[in-house]
C-alpha cells in the first residue's frame, strides 16, 4: 500500500486511545471515582435543571444562566466520560477518525461555551447589585436569548475551524492517541508533516475565548467589588458579596484545572509525566459539572427550598 494510500484510508480506519499510559493496571481503580462523579454529574445537573424549568420563582436571568451552565456541564461530560470508561473497562480504545474528530469539535466547543456562559454571569449580578430597579427591565428573557445564541455562534466560529485543521494534515500509520479522549492536539500529533499552524491557531483561539474570558470576568468583579463596598449598610454588602459567592467558586473550579492541563499538554514536554496530565484532564470533565450543581444547591435558598419542596412530595407519594 503506497504512502497516499495510507494517508487517505487513515480517515475510513479506526484509530486507538490508550486512556492513561503506564497505569493500565490502575484503570479500574482510576474508572470508579470517574464513573461515581459522572453519575453525580448528570444527575445534578439534570436535577437543577428540572427545578429552574418548574419553578416559577426561578424563572430570572440569574437561574437562567445557571440552566445553561447545567446543560454544558452535561453535555462535556456526556461528550467524554462514556468513552473513556469503556477505554478503562473493557479497554475498548478503537475509534474511527471521523467519530474523533467529532468528539474533539464539540469537546472544544463546550468548553469555549462553558466559558462563555460563566463571563455572562458576573454581567447579571452587577446589574442587579448595581442597577436592582432596573433588572428586570435591561435582563428580559429575550436579552438572555441573544446572549445564549451569540455563545453558541462564537464557540461555534472558534471551534469549527479546528475541523478543517486536522483534515488538512498529511497521516501517515500513526494510530494511536495517547489519551482517554480526543482533542484537538492528540489527533494533530498523530500526523507526519508540520502542525505548527495547530499550535499556532490552537494558542491564539485560546487567548481570544478563554483568556479574554477571564480578563473580563476579573475585571467584572472588581467592578462589582467597587460597587459593593459603596453600599452604606454592612448588612446589605454581606448579602450583595453572598450572592455572587457560588459563582466565584464555580469560576474557580472551571479555570484552575484547566490551565494547568492545556499549558502541560502544549508545552509540558517530557517535564511532565503524560499520565499525570492526562489524568488531570480526565478528572477536569468530571469534578466541575459534578461540583457545580452541589455548589448552587448548597448556597442558593430558592433551589433548597425547590428541592425540599420536590422530596417532600415524593415522600408522601410512597
Amino acid at each position: 500500500m503506497t504512502a497516499s494510500s495510507n494517508d487517505t484510508s487513515l480517515r475510513d480506519i479506526w484509530c486507538s486511545m490508550t486512556g492513561l499510559p503506564g497505569l493500565e493496571e490502575a484503570h479500574t481503580w482510576i474508572s470508579i471515582p470517574i464513573c461515581s462523579m459522572y453519575i453525580v454529574a448528570v444527575v445534578g445537573n439534570t436535577l437543577l435543571l428540572f427545578l429552574v424549568s418548574t419553578e416559577r420563582r426561578l424563572h430570572e436571568p440569574m437561574y437562567l444562566f445557571l440552566s445553561m451552565l447545567a446543560l454544558a456541564d452535561v453535555f462535556l461530560s456526556t461528550a467524554t466520560t462514556p468513552k473513556m470508561l469503556a477505554i478503562f473497562w473493557f479497554q475498548d480504545g478503537g475509534i474511527s477518525f471521523g467519530s474523533c474528530v467529532c468528539q474533539m469539535f464539540f469537546l472544544h466547543f463546550i468548553f469555549v461555551a462553558e466559558s462563555a456562559i460563566l463571563l455572562a454571569m458576573p454581567f447579571d449580578r452587577y446589574v442587579a447589585i448595581c442597577h436592582p430597579l432596573r433588572y428586570a427591565a435591561i435582563l428580559t428573557p429575550s436579552v438572555i436569548g441573544k446572549v445564549g445564541i451569540a455563545i453558541v455562534t462564537r464557540s461555534f466560529l472558534i471551534c469549527f475551524p479546528l475541523v478543517f485543521l486536522v483534515y488538512r494534515l498529511t497521516y501517515c500509520g500513526r494510530r494511536v492517541i495517547r489519551h482517554s479522549y480526543c482533542e484537538h492536539m492528540g489527533i494533530a500529533r498523530l500526523a507526519c508533516d508540520s502542525i505548527k499552524v495547530n499550535i499556532y491557531y490552537g494558542v491564539t483561539a485560546a487567548l481570544f475565548s478563554v483568556c479574554l474570558d477571564v480578563v473580563l470576568i476579573i475585571i467584572s468583579y472588581a467592578l462589582i467589588l467597587r460597587a459593593v463596598f459603596r453600599i452604606p449598610s454592612q448588612d446589605a454588602r454581606l448579602k450583595a458579596l453572598s450572592t455572587c459567592g457560588s459563582h466565584v467558586c464555580v469560576i474557580l473550579l472551571f479555570y484552575t484545572p484547566a490551565f494547568p492541563s492545556v499549558l502541560a499538554h502544549r508545552f509540558g514536554g517530557h517535564s511532565i509525566p503524560l499520565h499525570v496530565h492526562i489524568l488531570l484532564a480526565n478528572l477536569y470533565v468530571v469534578i466541575p459539572p459534578a461540583l457545580n450543581p452541589v455548589i448552587y444547591g448548597a448556597k442558593t435558598k430558592q433551589i433548597q427550598e425547590k428541592l425540599t419542596r420536590v422530596f417532600s412530595l415524593t415522600n408522601k407519594c410512597c
